[in-house]
């Protein structure tokens, strides 16, 4: 079921933003990836080499993208940049990659060293961009041969850990604002007040991902370690009953709070993959649990023989955009859209069944939720 959900999904899929280069379609690329990793089929990779090759010249110039736009966003997708020059040894890739790696070079920081999540958001760290950026920039110091690289980016994670950390909840902020202007920024912490379950999702799965990249040893080296296994033992302690998460993760008690399928799916990425690199079985057998939550009441006939994905949370963020201040409450994260097939769910869904391979979980198969049933 999965797969071939997959498999329409890909060959029907359009750039996010009509071709520019875009995080939305790295997911996409990265969830491709990963099933081609894990299962060798070559339709995975004719997917990704096709709808990656629409947006990189054969110079190696990036549709849409300019350095100076300063969106830690845009890094994402070059980790399938640095998977196809891997695969294929075209030398696009690789100057695609270099021009991303450019971008951090000359990306703008914080004082305490952590790239701003954006131009537009100054002196500002984001969960999301914890994802965005750093395992690629581990992924292009090996490619490079830049170890100092992988330090830099050891150092900004858990200095970022360190600043969206809650005491009182055990879990992460969505943002921090160094320079304390932002309305939604604590005037005390510069952290913002609710806790948005994909941005947890975004930082679990960069936890994971640098896990694997860097070893256990050198990440326990670099404190980053007990932060994993204690934001996934929360995130274990926040599961709901069926296996799913709330969109505002810490908060059942909320009227019109609901079961956000693209944070589901990422913790289940990040507790299988935790579980198939060494930390714990259990993590592994809770992440598998939810995959087959999703795969069983997310997945949904449309009434045309189509399945979709539903729950998915179009978008959120902090600060202003198109004339609407989204003050990082946990109210605001109830008002906006939710949609069916955002590629913020599909990837990571494709990410989390990937990882069910490779730790050799056989998946069984449910059937197809009815249209008129669920929001999930």
């Amino acid at each position: 079921m999965l797969m071939e959900y997959f498999d329409n999904y890909a060959a029907a899929y359009t750039p996010y933003k009509g071709g520019s280069w875009c995080y939305e379609d790295g997911c996409i690329y990265r969830g491709l990836a990963l099933l081609h990793e894990a299962t060798g089929d070559r339709r995975w990779f004719a997917h990704l080499k096709r709808l990656l090759d629409a947006q990189i010249s054969p110079d190696g110039d990036l549709a849409g993208y300019t350095v100076e736009e300063f969106n830690i966003d845009h890094i994402l997708p070059g980790r399938a940049l640095i998977y196809l020059y891997q695969a294929t040894g075209d030398e696009k890739y690789r100057a695609g990659a270099h021009l991303l790696a450019r971008q951090l070079a000359l990306h703008p920081r914080t004082r305490s060293g952590v790239y701003w999540h954006k131009k537009v958001y100054p002196w500002q760290i984001w969960l999301d961009g914890i994802y965005m950026g750093l395992p690629f920039q581990m992924e292009f110091a090996r490619l490079s041969g830049d170890d100092a690289l992988v330090d830099d980016a050891l150092k900004q994670l858990t200095k970022a850990l360190s600043l969206t950390w809650e005491k009182t909840t055990g879990l992460y902020a969505h943002g921090y604002d160094e320079s304390r202007q932002q309305q939604w920024a604590d005037p005390d912490t510069g952290r913002s007040s609710a806790h948005w379950a994909r941005a947890l999702g975004w930082l679990a799965m960069a936890l994971v991902d640098i896990a694997e990249l860097v070893g256990t040893e050198r990440l326990e080296a670099a404190g980053a370690g007990e932060h994993m296994r204690a934001l996934l033992a929360q995130v274990l302690a926040l599961r709901a009953a069926d296996g799913t998460w709330l969109q505002v993760i810490d908060r059942p008690d909320l009227p019109g709070n609901y079961a956000e399928s693209s944070a589901t799916a990422m913790f289940a990425y990040a507790l299988l993959k935790a579980g198939r690199i060494g930390f714990s079985e259990e993590f592994a057998s809770v992440g598998h649990g939810s995959l087959l939550t999703l795969a069983g009441k997310g997945l949904r006939d449309d009434g045309t023989g189509t399945l979709r994905l539903g729950g998915i949370c179009h978008v959120a963020g902090l600060g202003g955009l198109s004339n609407v201040y989204r003050d990082g409450t946990a109210s605001y994260y109830l008002t906006e859209p939710v949609v069916e097939d955002d590629a913020k769910g599909v990837g990571p869904l494709m990410m989390a069944e990937a990882e069910s391979i490779r730790f050799g979980l056989r998946r069984r198969e449910h059937p197809i939720v009815p249209a008129a049933s669920s929001r999930l």
